[in-house]
């Protein structure tokens, strides 16, 4: 171990970043999965060993084509309510009116309160992270055909840590697709296995950062030689599905998308569930915390977990 990497590793930030001109690498060193399995587990033994191996999971047909048609519809009417709005939490394609992310869903919709809720999510959530959870930040993504944008490889936690001051990667983030998502029209990719190396970036964050960062991330991002790393030794998996798919990835799963210059426009609803441990303090590397709709604050509350269809 170098002088430099020593220098920077203490025991009040057991993951840095943002601390010098140059990346450099940490292992990872908490648990993916935070609880044991059993028979009561909400997902099976090989779901749990999946995840935990390559930091993802994918669920095909977690959703009946009757749930999916009455979410497909609330994002439909909240996308058209908010276009062009100047609400901070709704952002736009670069260069256009066009909604790319509503953040805070579950308070602008009963519907999606109810699908952060659900047993398929919130419960699942539960058990991976080992205690209950809350959510620490909510979207709607839209990516458009023809323009719809790329965003570059990053971890979310090293921008939750750096950013928002999560302690630690107990934190995971659950994906249901609202429409159709293949190799072709800009879904998530995902380096498994890059979940176990924590990299620190290099740089340090400018002011109000994530002003910028939301439409394309810029700060934050891993070097060329390390994603050639990750991918040669992990490969990349692109996380595809009809309709109805539910995806959780691991808060420090390295992932990005392409741009859409397909047809076929795709939409997802989007949730981070943090352990109520894994509390927010102020963040590790930027002058102040992002603003509350990117990162709930203050003391968490657990989220109540509910079974049954949706609607």
């Amino acid at each position: 171990m170098n002088e430099a990497r020593r220098d920077i590793t203490s025991e009040t930030d057991t993951y840095p970043t943002r601390v010098f001109d140059r990346e450099y690498w940490t292992d990872r060193k908490d648990p993916v999965v935070w609880a044991d399995w059993s028979e009561h587990s909400p997902i099976s033994r090989e779901q749990a060993q999946s995840y935990e191996r390559n930091g993802y999971l994918v669920i095909r047909d977690a959703f009946s084509p009757a749930e999916i048609r009455h979410l497909q519809d609330a994002a439909h009417d909240l996308r058209q309510a908010l276009g062009g709005s100047d609400a901070e939490d709704v952002i736009t394609e670069p260069g256009t009116d066009a909604v790319r992310t509503i953040f805070r869903l579950e308070r602008y919709s009963s519907m999606f309160l109810r699908l952060a809720q659900d047993a398929r999510l919130a419960g699942v959530a539960r058990f991976l992270m080992g205690e209950d959870v809350y959510i620490h930040q909510s979207r709607l993504n839209y990516k458009p055909g023809f323009t719809g944008k790329e965003f570059y490889w990053h971890s979310d936690f090293e921008t939750w840590h750096a950013e928002d001051g999560m302690p630690r990667p107990r934190a995971v983030s659950a994906s249901v697709l609202l429409t159709d998502n293949s190799a072709l029209n800009g879904p998530l990719m995902l380096i498994p296995g890059s979940h176990r190396h924590f990299i620190g970036c290099a740089g340090k964050t400018p002011e109000r950062n994530h002003e910028t960062s939301l439409k394309a991330q810029k700060v934050g991002t891993p070097s060329h030689g390390a994603l050639e790393w990750l991918v040669d030794r992990y490969g990349i998996d692109p996380a595809v599905g009809p309709a109805g798919t539910l995806i959780f990835f691991d808060s420090n799963t390295m992932h990005g998308s392409n741009g859409n210059i397909t047809p076929f426009p795709r939409s997802n609803a989007f949730f981070v569930f943090n352990a109520v441990s894994n509390q927010l303090r102020q963040p590790y590397a930027a002058p102040n915390p992002r603003p509350e709709f990117l990162a709930e604050r203050g003391r968490p509350v657990p989220l109540p977990v509910r079974k049954g269809p949706l609607a």
